[in-house]
């Protein structure tokens, strides 16, 4: 996500007097390689770029490609076999033993509907959606580069009808599965081959607790460009200097925070108030909501209290389903004992949640480290929600 917005924001600085500008898109990858379908770059024909396809190995080619299609005008499929571990295939030695489609495709600010305004459209509604290119195609009538979008509101959007058509079904079954993948399709006699791609917003992350520690924890967040809110019922713990990176700072009674704390299917709250009566209201409240992610900080017998205020108090039992999105203690086990380690173990915690992995040494992975689906493949980055969208009632 932090990629993304760095991609916006270099785009609308651009002069458009002075320069042009192509955007690659990795769409398929077999076998290894150092970024996965979704990975962007935006480059301008001064050789400049934003953003990366590989770890250093395909932007050289990359941008000398990008400048034949900036002049043709026509989007582009490039194919790089990584594989080959001959040195002069780009002049380099790549060694990743993977083959990488990416797509290049010329971006006109006048064009109404682009690559990158249709990022942007996608972020502006921060929900969960769906967009689908054609990168591969036989017939003029579907050229690559094609696009149908699918928003959080179920909206279509992008190339002519009849393609809306052809690609619904699979854009739905993207978000519903929020498994994005490849596949081909015969229209008349002629081939296509389409990249559906899950969108999905940045982590929304919510800090309950304006202490000194709550201070490391937004700006590791803010780093890897996570939205960041920091609320606490004590206005002078929310002073700007001392969160400076932190996009919203909230004063809320905790009898109101499930009235005036918006929590979304993409908000990973922590409680680090230190004020254990504060933290069991504020759980009273949000246990039931769509947080995929709740951490406490502080030991195990201090949630446990928590539970127990919930059930004798309040006669809420906490269910199975709950159990598994509350962290306690929160973070990951890397022997952290400052208050930088610990950000560092907690925000590593919520990323491991939202990328659906439990944590751990790489080196004890039996398989690869990103996501495949089963034709070896790898797949864009998935968020661990379930339910996302509610299913089609019936008539």
């Amino acid at each position: 996500m932090k990629e993304f917005k760095t991609i916006l924001e270099a785009y609308h600085k651009i002069d458009f007097n002075e320069r042009k500008v192509a955007l690659a898109t990795v769409v398929q990858v077999k076998g290894s390689s150092y970024r996965s379908p979704g990975a962007r770059m935006l480059m301008l024909d001064n050789g400049r770029w934003v953003g990366s396809i590989s770890g250093g190995c395909l932007e050289g080619d990359a941008l000398r490609k990008a400048r034949q299609v900036i002049l043709s005008g026509e989007p582009r499929t490039v194919t790089y076999d990584t594989s080959n571990d001959d040195d002069n295939q780009l002049g380099i030695g790549l060694g990743c033993n993977g083959i990488i489609d990416i797509i290049i495709e010329p971006i006109d600010p006048n064009q109404e509907s682009n690559p990158i305004t249709n990022l942007e459209t996608f972020l502006n509604y921060g929900g969960l959606g769906a967009s689908a290119t054609v990168f591969e195609s036989s017939t003029e009538n579907i050229p690559v580069g094609s696009k149908v979008d699918l928003n959080d509101k179920q909206e279509l959007s992008g190339a002519s009808n009849e393609l809306q058509q052809l690609l619904i079904a699979d854009l739905h079954a993207v978000v519903e599965n929020q498994k994005p993948e490849i596949k081909s399709f015969e229209i008349q006699g002629e081939k296509i081959k389409v990249f559906f791609e899950l969108i999905q917003p940045g982590i929304d992350l919510l800090i309950f607790g304006g202490g000194f520690d709550a201070k490391p924890v937004t700006e590791l967040a803010h780093v890897l460009g996570w939205n960041v809110r920091v609320t606490d019922e004590c206005v002078a713990h929310l002073v700007p200097i001392n969160f400076p990176l932190a996009n919203q700072l909230q004063s809320c009674k905790r009898e109101f925070v499930q009235k005036e704390i918006k929590i979304t299917p993409f908000t990973a709250v922590v409680l680090m108030s230190h004020n254990l009566k504060y933290d069991e209201e504020v759980m009273r409240q949000i246990i039931n909501s769509d947080a995929p992610y709740i951490g406490i900080l502080g030991p195990k017998k201090r949630a446990e209290k928590i539970f127990k205020t919930l059930k004798d108090k309040y006669e809420i039992d906490i269910t199975s389903h709950q159990l598994d999105k509350i962290h306690a203690p929160i973070g990951l086990d890397i022997g952290a004992e400052t208050p930088d380690e610990i950000a560092v173990s907690i925000i590593s915690e919520i990323q491991a949640k939202f990328s659906n992995r439990s944590g751990g040494f790489i080196k004890y992975r039996t398989g690869p480290i990103h996501h495949r689906d089963g034709k070896e493949d790898q797949v864009f980055r998935q968020v661990y929600l379930k339910n996302f969208f509610p299913k089609q009632k019936s008539n």
